[in-house]
């Protein structure tokens, strides 16, 4: 070994071991997520990560692998097994997207999602707040933990604001008019989410039906859609929503996604057709995607998600 690579690979020794309580924690924190889901009936499956036609989303972009893509989410293969039957399943799992690199951010890392017939957003979040619960008394960590040196209360029911709500108390926006200027996502991270509670987690729900994607359009108020995102000490942590069922719709918001990429010159992606067949069979429910990897940031109180991940791109 020529004293470069032994050099090298000290250094790798050293970083590795630098992340051993870490990711001590990151498994714990799975296995725990994983009993969770167990005990309240849910199947683990597993879905295809090689697909041939990601969902056209203007601002995710996935791996080409050949013909194929690596999945960005196993969204629309968990809801074809809602289609044929399958009431309550989760996964947890390796997702894919191109570009995706920074201290919250790795173009591969661990989603869980998991799916549930018969309920809505609103029963959703109450689940969210059970199974974050659970995994910290698992830990030993109780209903109060230190991230980052602040105190997170996790005692139920956590703070929810809607997102209209917080674009009145923080900007001088509508989220419509931040809508219209292009403006959304960028107000979003640096007016409201550094001015949300840092001390108990957050739901911001109600998002404008322009940004429902695949979510059911609110009931009684098709101006908004039943979304909702968790934050926990200022860290976006999960998207869940209650879930669209309409075929139709659902082909028509492809469609303008679909636009919307070409105006960006971005890659076309082909019709996930199966996908919207098998919508029309699908029964209401509503479902979410939580980042493992930024969970674990939150627990282990780390501020960059390469502490909690065994290797980062760089370190290929």
């Amino acid at each position: 070994m020529s004293p470069g690579s032994k050099n090298e690979f000290l250094n790798e020794r050293q970083r590795l071991a630098c992340r051993r309580h870490y990711l001590w924690l990151r498994a714990k924190t799975i296995q725990s997520i994983r009993r969770f889901f167990i005990k309240h009936d849910y199947l683990e499956v597993e879905t295809p990560q090689l697909i041939p036609a990601p969902p056209p989303e203007p601002h995710i972009d996935a791996i080409p692998s050949g013909a194929l893509y690596l999945h960005t989410s196993p969204e629309l293969y968990m809801k074809r097994m809602l289609s044929a039957g399958y009431p309550k399943i989760f996964q947890i799992g390796k997702c894919f997207r191109q570009g995706e690199r920074g201290a919250l951010h790795l173009p591969e890392f661990t989603l869980l999602e998991w799916y549930k017939v018969g309920i809505d957003y609103i029963a959703l979040m109450e689940e969210c707040e059970e199974l974050i619960l659970s995994v910290c008394r698992d830990l030993g960590m109780g209903q109060k933990i230190e991230s980052q040196e602040k105190i997170i209360d996790l005692k139920r029911p956590w703070e929810r604001i809607s997102v209209s709500e917080a674009f009145n108390r923080y900007t001088h926006l509508t989220p419509d008019k931040a809508l219209e200027q292009g403006v959304f996502d960028e107000v979003m991270v640096t007016e409201i989410e550094p001015c949300l509670d840092m001390t108990t987690p957050v739901f911001l729900y109600d998002y404008p039906a322009p940004l429902a994607a695949l979510a059911r359009l609110k009931k009684g108020n098709p101006k908004l859609a039943e979304r909702f995102e968790i934050y926990i000490a200022g860290l976006e942590l999960a998207n869940g929503f209650s879930e669209l069922v309409d075929a139709k719709e659902q082909r028509l918001r492809f469609e303008e996604h679909r636009k919307q990429r070409s105006n960006l010159r971005k890659q076309a992606y082909p019709m996930p057709e199966r996908f919207l067949e098998s919508l029309e069979h699908m029964p209401e429910a509503a479902g979410i995607a939580l980042g493992v990897d930024r969970l674990v940031m939150i627990l282990a109180g780390k501020s960059k998600i390469d502490d909690v991940v065994s290797f980062t791109p760089e370190e290929l």
